[in-house]
C-alpha cells in the first residue's frame, strides 16, 4: 500500500492531470519558481506606483502580495492552468497617475471603479458575450490603448527616475550630472541586456542591482538613493482597514467623470486578460476535445473573479501575467505553476521591510521597459489602412506629448467612427462604438468644465 507522499501525489496527479498533459510534479515546480522570479518585480514596481496615490507603500506591498497569491491560486484551482495573476502593470499606472492624481478622484472611489470594471468582466466571463465583444471592438482603437498605455507607462518611468524633468518648454532630460540619473540610465541598459539575453527573472535582477549601488550612490542633494531598514525582514500584518476600500457614494455623485475610466478597467483588463491568456495557452500546447487552445470559461472567470478580490483587498486590477510564458518554455503545463507561484509570493510577504526600501529609481528602468514592450506592437499597423494607422498613432502621440491618456483615448474613438462616416461604412457603426463615443463626449465637456 503506497505511503502518505505517494498518495498525495496521486491525488495532485489526478486533480491537476499532471501526467495526463505530459508533464511531472518536479517540472511544474520548477516551472512555476522559474514564473515568480520572472514577475516578482511587481511587490517592489506596484507599490511604487500606488504610493502616488496616497495611499500608503507598506500597506501596498501586502495588498500587493494577497492579491498575486489569491488570483494565482484561482486560476491553478478552479482553471488548471499554467498562469500566474498579479496587480496589472497598465491599470495601477492609470490607477494612480490618470484617476486618482490628473482627475483628483479619491481613492475609495477609484477602488470602487475597478470593483465594477471586474464585475463587468466576470459578467460577461460567464456568457456568450465575451467573444461578441472581442469581434466587435474596433482593432485601431483596441491597438491605440495598448500602444498609448505603453507610452504613458515609459513617460511615467521617465519621471520618476528622473530621466525627464519639466523644463520651460515642456519636458527636458535630466541632469548627467546627478549621480542617480546615471544610476537610473545604467539600470535601464542592465533591465534591456537581461531581457534581450532571455535571463527569466531580468526586471527583478536590474531592480535588486539599482537598490544595492544606491546604497552608495547619492542623489545630487548627497542623499543616498537607497535607504536600507534597521532589519530586513519582519512577520507579516495584513493592513486590514484596507480591506473594501470602496465609496459608492462618491463613485455616483462622479459618475459621468469616472464611467470612462471604470469602461477603461473593464476594457483593458477584458482584452489584456484574453491576449495574454491566448499567448500562454498556445505556447503551451494545451487544447481542448475540439483541438482549440484549452482557454475556457473558467479561466476567463478566474481572471475576473481575481480583479473583484483584488480590488476588496486594496489594490488595482488584477490580471494574467504574460511573464507565465517563461514557465511554459520551463515545461509548466498545470496549475501547480501558479500554486508554486502563490507560496512564493506568500513566503516574500516576511521580507516586506526589504521591498518596501526599493527606491523608485531602481523601479523607474522596469516601467520604462514594459512600456518599450508594449510599443514593439506598433509593427502591427502595418497591414492597416492609412486612415486607421491614424487613429492608433494619434493615442500615442497624444499620451506622448501630454501624458494624458484619457484625451487620446476619447481622441482616437471620436477620430475612427468620423473616419467611418467619411467612408460611409455604416455596418461598422456598432451600437457598442457610438455608445462609447457619447460616454467620452460627455467626459470631455466635463473635463473642460473642470479645468
Amino acid at each position: 500500500m503506497p505511503g502518505l507522499p505517494a498518495r498525495i501525489g496521486q491525488v495532485f496527479d489526478r486533480y491537476f492531470q499532471v501526467s495526463a498533459r505530459g508533464s511531472s510534479f518536479g517540472r511544474e515546480i520548477v516551472a512555476g519558481i522559474t514564473t515568480f522570479g520572472a514577475m516578482a518585480y511587481i511587490m517592489a514596481v506596484n507599490p511604487d506606483i500606488l504610493s502616488a496615490a496616497g495611499l500608503d507603500k507598506n500597506a501596498m506591498v501586502m495588498t500587493t502580495i494577497a492579491a498575486a497569491v489569491c488570483g494565482s491560486l484561482l486560476m491553478a484551482l478552479w482553471a488548471n492552468l499554467p498562469i500566474a495573476l498579479a496587480p496589472a502593470m497598465s491599470s495601477n499606472v492609470i490607477f494612480a497617475q490618470v484617476v486618482v492624481v490628473r482627475m483628483g478622484v479619491p481613492p475609495g472611489v477609484a477602488f470602487t471603479m475597478v470593483l465594477l470594471g471586474g464585475a463587468a468582466f466576470l459578467l460577461l466571463s460567464l456568457t456568450q458575450w465575451r467573444q461578441k465583444i472581442i469581434t466587435a471592438f474596433p482593432v485601431p482603437v483596441r491597438l491605440g490603448i495598448h500602444f498609448a498605455i505603453g507610452a504613458f507607462i515609459a513617460h511615467v518611468g521617465m519621471i520618476t527616475g528622473g530621466l525627464a524633468v519639466k523644463s520651460k518648454s515642456g519636458l527636458a532630460f535630466g541632469a548627467l550630472t546627478d549621480p542617480a540619473v546615471l544610476l537610473t540610465i545604467a539600470g535601464l541598459f542592465l533591465a534591456i541586456i537581461l531581457r534581450w539575453s532571455r535571463v527569466p527573472a531580468a526586471m527583478l535582477i536590474a531592480i535588486g542591482a539599482v537598490t544595492v549601488a544606491g546604497c552608495f550612490i547619492p542623489h545630487a542633494n548627497g542623499q543616498l538613493v537607497t535607504a536600507l531598514p534597521s532589519h530586513w525582514a519582519e512577520l507579516p500584518h495584513y493592513p486590514w482597514y484596507m480591506l473594501f476600500p470602496y465609496d459608492f457614494n462618491g463613485f455616483f455623485a462622479q459618475f459621468f467623470m469616472v464611467l470612462p475610466v471604470t469602461l477603461y478597467f473593464f476594457l483593458g483588463d477584458f482584452f489584456d486578460a484574453t491576449g495574454t491568456m491566448m499567448a500562454v495557452t498556445q505556447r503551451s500546447g494545451l487544447k481542448d476535445r475540439q483541438g482549440q487552445p484549452l482557454l475556457g470559461r473558467a479561466a476567463f472567470a478566474s481572471d475576473a473573479t481575481a480583479s473583484v478580490v483584488g480590488s476588496a483587498l486594496g489594490t488595482s486590477t488584477v490580471s494574467a501575467y504574460l511573464e507565465s510564458l517563461v514557465g511554459v518554455e520551463e515545461g509548466g503545463r498545470t496549475g501547480i505553476v501558479g500554486l508554486t507561484v502563490a507560496v512564493l509570493f506568500a513566503l516574500s510577504s516576511f521580507f516586506w521591510p526589504l521591498i518596501t526600501a526599493v527606491p523608485a529609481v531602481a523601479t523607474a528602468p522596469v516601467l520604462i521597459l514594459v512600456g518599450l514592450g508594449m510599443l514593439g506592437g506598433l509593427t502591427d499597423l502595418a497591414d492597416m489602412s492609412a486612415q486607421d494607422k491614424a487613429v492608433s498613432l494619434l493615442m500615442v502621440l497624444v499620451t506622448v506629448m501630454t501624458g494624458d491618456f484619457m484625451i487620446s483615448l476619447a481622441l482616437g474613438l471620436l477620430l475612427y467612427t468620423l473616419l467611418l462616416v467619411v467612408r460611409r461604412e455604416w455596418s461598422r457603426l456598432s451600437v457598442m462604438l457610438l455608445g462609447l463615443d457619447a460616454v467620452f463626449v460627455v467626459y470631455l465637456f466635463i473635463a473642460v468644465r473642470m479645468v
